[in-house]
């Protein structure tokens, strides 16, 4: 009789394996390979629900395999993308540090659309919105943080190491037809869940404007130059390479109103938040985007928004799920 190693992990769930790589059980599956069981201990991170829409972290290859279709289908399908080979094969957007990041994912739990008529029953939640979250004790285990690679983290992180922890964000994406405040508020309540969760400090990251030309975006650009540029003992550069001066309009001659119009949503809600930009922007060619570094203290968040996703302190969420805080 063929067991499935769904139904053999949920008799082995512990409370907790976060942090701990996955395993391979000693018995192989009709195909001849030995079965896989991922992230056992994140079956129960569940961060909240809002109607049919819930948020919570990927506990299956499954689940990750989904995150990375829409990530292709947004940045790829949708956005300016160039894909390589192996992705256009598998249509899925996906790199090295997928194995090593958590995957947050608002899943849609309703009956399915299509062509306008519901269908009875959907054999698995379809996945809408997701973000891929990596801690600082996860990235300096293996190939350090992504951004890395575009920004010079080194110098902050060993300046801040003694009393802050980093985590980084990055993918966000969220399917079009869902693109409204109710996703993106509970995407972002899972973040803001799993940062406390684990005592994140700073949340670090790129946001892009779309094109590979930053002087069409010398207004927005020069505005965050201007306006959110990370003080000092924040503030990270680009490196050398990659640097884009982003002071290209006086800040005299920026219509503020103007410009917030035309920011991009992900951009404009974490100033909102009360985020720094770092100094530079770098062209990606492969996403086809123009990234700006996002340095955001949870000390600097606006407090405002406290009564909406719960505080630093809080040992519940927004949503009503217990916060389970990483030892101290």
């Amino acid at each position: 009789m063929f067991v499935s190693a769904r139904r053999i992990a949920s008799k082995f769930r512990p409370r907790s394996l976060q942090g701990i790589p996955p395993f391979v059980l000693p018995f192989r599956n009709r195909r001849g390979k030995r079965i896989p069981i991922f992230a056992i201990g994140r079956m129960h991170k569940v961060y909240g629900r809002i109607g049919n829409l819930e948020v919570r972290l990927a506990r299956s290859r499954g689940d990750l395999r989904r995150a990375q279709k829409l990530r292709y289908e947004v940045f790829y399908e949708e956005m300016d993308a160039v894909p390589n080979a192996a992705a256009m094969l598998r249509r899925r957007d996906k790199d090295p540090y997928d194995k090593i990041c958590d995957h947050l994912l608002v899943v849609d739990h309703g009956e399915q659309l299509t062509n306008g008529k519901k269908k009875r029953w959907r054999r698995r939640p379809r996945v809408v919105g997701t973000y891929r979250v990596l801690r600082q004790d996860v990235a300096e285990a293996n190939e350090g943080f992504y951004t890395q690679n575009e920004y010079d983290l080194a110098p902050l992180i060993a300046a801040k190491r003694r009393d802050h922890f980093f985590i980084e964000l990055g993918r966000s994406c969220v399917l079009k037809p869902y693109r409204n405040r109710r996703t993106v508020e509970l995407l972002w309540h899972g973040v803001w869940t799993y940062v406390r969760e684990h005592g994140g400090d700073v949340m670090i990251g790129c946001a892009s404007f779309p094109g590979v030309d930053p002087k069409q975006h010398a207004k927005a650009l020069s505005y965050l130059y201007h306006n959110a540029l990370a003080p000092k003992e924040w503030r990270v550069k680009a490196h050398d390479r990659l640097h884009v001066n982003m002071n290209m309009v006086p800040a005299k001659d920026i219509d503020t109103k103007a410009v917030m119009r035309l920011m991009p949503p992900l951009i404009k809600g974490y100033l909102r938040l009360g985020a720094y930009i770092g100094d530079g922007a770098v062209v990606d060619r492969q996403f086809g985007t123009t990234d700006v570094l996002i340095i955001m203290p949870v000390a600097a968040i606006d407090s405002r928004y406290f009564g909406h996703f719960g505080g630093p302190e809080d040992t519940v969420s927004a949503l009503g799920a217990p916060i389970g805080r990483k030892p101290s």
